[in-house]
């Protein structure tokens, strides 16, 4: 018995939807980690100002704990994504497993089908 390898199936509509759908989750929490994180840097310059707003520290602490508890999610969230959208672009440039081949089927000038190959 010979070993034949195995061919990948067809990528349905379902799956390119949850893959634009796990990018753009991974992108929407990938910023929302930036903007945290630039805010802790604010919040922890106005509490080096003055020791009246130390309290600005521990917020910026806390928004530390929220960007490195949200690390595993984001990662999650990209790698599957990508590794969906790359499957999705490499079924797009591959012709479909029953389509037929342009260089040997086709319509021809004249209006009929021609085919290469015999049944």
């Amino acid at each position: 018995m010979a070993y034949v390898a195995p061919q990948d199936r067809g990528v349905s509509d379902a799956y390119r939807r949850w893959a634009g759908i796990l990018l753009g989750l991974a992108v929407a929490l990938g910023a929302l980690m930036m903007v945290a994180l630039v805010a802790s840097v604010v919040l922890l310059v106005v509490a080096d100002r003055d020791t009246g707003n130390a309290a600005y520290g521990y917020l910026a602490i806390f928004l530390w704990f929220g960007i490195a508890a949200a690390m595993p999610l984001l990662l999650a969230l990209a790698v599957p994504g990508a590794v969906m959208t790359q499957r999705v672009r490499r079924q797009r440039r591959a012709p479909h497993p029953g389509a037929p081949d342009p260089r040997t089927e086709g319509p021809h000038p004249d209006g009929t089908l021609t085919t290469r190959h015999t049944p």
